[in-house]
C-alpha cells in the first residue's frame, strides 16, 4: 500500500498507508487527521478538504478538474500547489506523497 504523510499546519504529521483508489480525503477521515473537514463527504462541493501537495509532489499528481479549480478560488490561503484532497486519489505511483495541510478550514 502507498504511503502518504499528512503535515499538519502546526508541524504534526501522520505517515499512512492508503489503498490504492482511496482519495486523500478519505483516508484522512478514515485515520482522522486533523485539518480534513470534508462536510460534503467527498462530491467536490464544498472545498472543506483543502490541502497542498508538496512541491516535489505536483507534477505526479494528476491535473485538478475545471470544477476543482473553480472550488479552490473559494479556499482560504490558496496556493499554486492547492488541491481539494477530495479528488486526488492514491496511485502506486504516489507512494511517498507528502500532503500539507492549511491553517483554516471552512
Amino acid at each position: 500500500m502507498p504511503s502518504v504523510t499528512y503535515i499538519e499546519a502546526n508541524g504534526n504529521h501522520q505517515e499512512i498507508n492508503v489503498q490504492i483508489g482511496t482519495t486523500l480525503m478519505q483516508a484522512a477521515v478514515d485515520n482522522m487527521v486533523e485539518g480534513i473537514v470534508a462536510e460534503c463527504g467527498g462530491s467536490c462541493s464544498c472545498a472543506t478538504c483543502h490541502c497542498y501537495i508538496d512541491e516535489s509532489w505536483v507534477d505526479k499528481v494528476d491535473a485538478a478538474s475545471e470544477m476543482e479549480n473553480d472550488l479552490l478560488t473559494c479556499v482560504a490561503e490558496p496556493k499554486g500547489n492547492s488541491r481539494l484532497s477530495c479528488q486526488v486519489v492514491v496511485t502506486s505511483e504516489l507512494d511517498g506523497l507528502v500532503v500539507h495541510l492549511p491553517t483554516t478550514q471552512f
